[in-house]
Formats: structure tokens, sequence, C-alpha cells
């Protein structure tokens, strides 16, 4: 009876740990698997000595403010976290205002629908998509308007994360991904009919050096379009709680730091850029991005117990369950940063290069 008892507990764990892992797969039409979560292109022994390396830049914060560290810095945080997003969020790695009567997954993809709206592109434009991820927006851009879309990434395994979806989408012809960096981008002048970027551009160590880039490769007339991460007028700087949500935020977002959102406007109109519209997509009417963070906490702490089981077994590397607690850490900073209205992540700026005279 004992035996029985044993076996039929042990049969319990196994079938759990199996629906979990392997049924439970990925947030988005098991992209990834939390039995294939990895380090990215770092190799799986290193990958602790690599999250510890990430935590030594905010120790030597001055060095995450120069151009020339903060490509590898950028680099290093993909690589222990473009996994464990796809298991556990989703291939677009942005938020979205939730719609009532929508599920998660519609309203990302509207958020990304409207960016290429906004460019107000024909079927058969070449667009950039700078800072691609492993191109969960480039594809629902391309199928929605039918326009070839680039992309570029600092991070090699999300270029051939993106290609891979790329190829099992269908969308392969029609998405194209570089690997590069989006201060120093390999495209002629004058080379795309319209650019956007969905939550890249907070990674750049100064805005001016991604905006100008940007306009370098705009055709003159076409329009670039972003979604900012920023500190909006409700911020504090005197507020300790404050100080300590967005700090919070930079150090589990790989963030140099984060912008006032009276920033956005001003740089871009430094960079030559005429501004066609600005405003916060978070702002009433919309219903709160946040909320899914909110929502999500049983399935965070779920997961960290299965990355928890699968680093013990020695399938997850070893660092892993460090880095999903920083980014479980990390989204009650983002949900409070939401909450407060002291932080959004899609501050829209619409602008256009002028014509050549």
């Amino acid at each position: 009876m004992d035996s029985l008892a044993l076996l039929a507990t042990a049969s319990l764990i196994a079938g759990s740990l199996y629906w979990f892992v392997c049924i439970l797969g990925s947030a988005e039409q098991k992209g990834k698997r939390a039995v294939e979560l990895s380090g990215g292109s770092i190799a799986k022994e290193k990958v602790e000595d690599k999250y510890k390396q990430y935590w030594s830049f905010f120790r030597r914060p001055k060095e995450i403010e120069t151009t020339e560290n903060v490509p590898a810095f950028v680099d290093t945080f993909y690589n222990l976290v473009t996994d464990i997003y796809e298991w556990g969020w989703g291939q677009s790695f942005h938020f979205s205002p939730s719609i009532p009567g929508k599920s998660d997954r519609e309203c990302t993809r509207i958020h990304e629908e409207r960016a290429v709206d906004l460019l107000g592109v024909k079927p058969g434009a070449r667009i950039l998509d700078a800072g691609c991820g492993v191109g969960g927006p480039m594809r629902a851009i391309a199928a929605h308007s039918g326009a070839n879309i680039v992309g570029i990434t600092i991070n090699e395994y999300q270029v051939n994360r993106a290609r891979l979806h790329n190829k099992k989408a269908g969308l392969d012809s029609l998405c194209e991904v570089v690997c590069g960096n989006f201060l120093q981008m390999p495209f002629d002048d004058n080379s795309f009919d319209g650019v956007y970027s969905i939550e890249a551009t907070c990674h750049a160590p100064k805005l001016e050096e991604v905006y100008r880039e940007i306009y370098r490769v705009l055709k003159p007339g076409s329009m670039y379009v972003s979604y900012e991460w920023v500190t909006t007028e409700l911020f504090n700087s005197d507020d300790p709680e404050h100080v300590e949500i967005i700090h919070g935020i930079e150090r589990g977002d790989a963030l140099p730091g984060l912008r006032k959102y009276s920033d956005i406007f001003q740089v871009a109109k430094k960079v030559g850029f005429e501004v066609v519209d600005e405003k916060d997509l978070a702002k009433p009417p919309s219903n709160p991005w946040w909320t899914r963070l909110q929502m999500g906490k049983i399935a965070y702490w779920r997961n960290h117990i299965v990355v928890t089981v699968l680093s013990w077994l020695g399938i997850a590397p070893k660092g892993t369950v460090d880095v999903h607690k920083m980014l479980v850490e990390t989204a009650d900073y983002l949900a409070k940063g939401g909450d407060k209205g002291i932080f959004s992540p899609m501050h829209m700026i619409l602008c256009r290069k002028p014509e050549e005279n």
C-alpha cells in the first residue's frame, strides 16, 4: 500500500511538472518552452557569471552612461532574458493599453498596427524596425501593412530567433533581420520609407544619437514613430519611493537612465525632425497597461517554481533562477510606476523628416 501511495505521489508530481513545463509552454503558441530556456548566445556554464557581470554595471554607473559601453551591457541583458521573455510573455517584448473584450495578444497586435498606420505607408514600402527583438511587432506589422520590414537588434541570438519565427509564420519574404547597433546602422542614407521603434530607444545612452541615426536613414518626407519609456509629469525626484521605483525599472531593464517625457520633443526637434504629434498613449481614455503585470503575479511565481526545479535538475543554466527573480521584481516596479502614474512605456512621438529643398 505504501509503495502504491508513493508511486501515485511520484506520478502526480511528474505529471504536474510535465504540464507546467511541456504543455503550458510559452505565452505565445509555445514559441519557447521552459525546458528550452537558455542564456541566449552565452554558454550554459557562463550564464551565472554573465548575470553577475550585468549587475556589476550598476556598481559602476558612469560606465553605462557612455556610448561605447552600452551595447555590451544591453547585449548581455538580452542574452539573459530573451528566452524567459518569450516563454513567460510572448514574442512582442512591449506593453500595450488593455482593451475591454480583447485578449492581451489582441491588444498587443492593435498597438503594433497603430504604429505602422501612423506612418501612412503603402504595401511594398521599406520600413525599419529599430530595436526589433525577436520580431513579434515586425511580423504583425508586415501582415497588416504588406510592407517590407527590416529589423535591427544588437543581439545575435535574437536575430536567429526572429528569423526562425519569420519562417514559421510564412513572413520571411517580408521580414529581414540584421544584427547591429542602432547607433551605427549598416544602412545607406535616405533608404527607408518609414521607421518605427517600440519601447527600444530607451536602451540608447543618449536619445539624440539614435534619433540622429534614424533621421539619416529615413527618406525625406517620410515618417518616424516611436513609443518611448519616460518618467511623467507626476514623477517627483525628491520622493524616495518614486526614485526607488524608477531605479528598479532601470536596473531590471538594462536602461542607462529613464528620460523625462519633456525631453522627447526637444531631442526630435534638435536632430531636425518636424514633430507631427505627441501623446502619452497610457493616459485615459486608455485602460491601464499594467493590469497584465498585476494579474500575472500567480503565473510569475508558478514560473519561478518551474525555473527553480529545472535549474536544480541541470536543465536550465545555473543563474537562470537569479535572472527570473530579477524580472519578477522588475515587473512589480513597473506595475507600481504605472499605478502611480509616474512612468509610461508608451509616450508616442510622430515625426517627419523634412523634404529636401
